[in-house]
């Protein structure tokens, strides 16, 4: 017959041992838990301790029952007042007073306990005063600014939208900053109008409505009104602009030359 070995006995004897104590204390920690839970209030799930029930809150070791006023409702919160109004009122202090709607206004739904101004109105204290579009301008929905702008071609001036002056050669910008026109591509703003870019021998119209308006050619420098041929030195090369150069490595600039070290 199969007998088991003496060593074996007694680790499983040990093991059996161990778990009737572990459950044994297992279930005596269960049975201290239980007795210090009080009234209305459950075990923590995910931690030591306990916590209030729904419609209970923490107070001296105990869980009292939350005082909902009218025109609130339970939350799930076990702290603060345990209750918020409903959507439509403000809580003040205990109670929860409706909202008072002023003319042309409506309740908040993020909030709801708050009020804003219908489109077409601002908030004044507490009211809602119209909004005063002047002629060529329209509502922008904003609540801040003057809360209207003007049409396109148009700019604001003294709280009415006067009509931009247009150049010839020029078209109305994207914005009504600065002049609120930009000139076309080859003239450049001068005193109020567009005048003709002249582009140097050696040069061409970059497109730009500032500055010169215009660019030198790969190979040259500006020098005042003028577009001046590059001399290279010795060991240099044009650098990405086309417009300057550099030493070649290991060189470098040492004035106007291009010398092997620290210059």
């Amino acid at each position: 017959m199969k007998t088991t070995h003496p060593g074996f006995d007694r680790i499983a004897y040990a093991l059996i041992t161990l778990m009737v104590f572990a459950g044994a204390a297992g279930l005596a920690r269960a049975e201290d838990v239980a007795s210090t839970v009080p009234d209305n209030a459950s075990a923590s799930t995910y931690r030591t301790g306990w916590q209030c029930d729904r419609g209970f809150r923490k107070a001296d070791g105990a869980c009292d029952a939350v005082t909902v006023p009218p025109n609130a409702f339970l939350t799930d919160w076990s702290y603060g007042s345990g209750w918020k109004c409903e959507h439509g009122y403000k809580q003040n202090g205990d109670a929860c007073d409706a909202v008072a709607l002023p003319a042309n206004a409506y309740i908040s739904a993020a909030s709801g306990d708050r009020w804003l101004c219908d489109r077409g109105y601002r908030q004044v204290g507490e009211t809602c005063t119209v909004i005063t579009v002047p002629e060529n301008g329209y509502l922008t929905g904003s609540t801040s600014g003057p809360g209207w702008s003007c049409d396109r071609g148009y700019r604001a001036t003294n709280g009415v939208c006067v009509a931009i002056a247009v150049p010839v050669n020029a078209y109305l910008a994207f914005t009504t900053g600065n002049s609120g026109c930009e000139c076309d591509r080859g003239y450049i703003e001068a005193d109020g109008s567009c005048d003709a870019v002249e582009a140097p021998a050696n040069g061409y119209v970059s497109g730009q409505s500032y500055r010169d308006g215009w660019e030198c050619d790969r190979g040259y420098r500006k020098s005042e009104a003028a577009c001046v041929a590059i001399a290279l030195p010795e060991n240099a090369h044009l650098d990405f602009s086309g417009n300057d150069w550099d030493c070649n490595q290991p060189y470098r600039k040492g004035q106007n030359i291009c010398v092997l070290g620290r210059p």
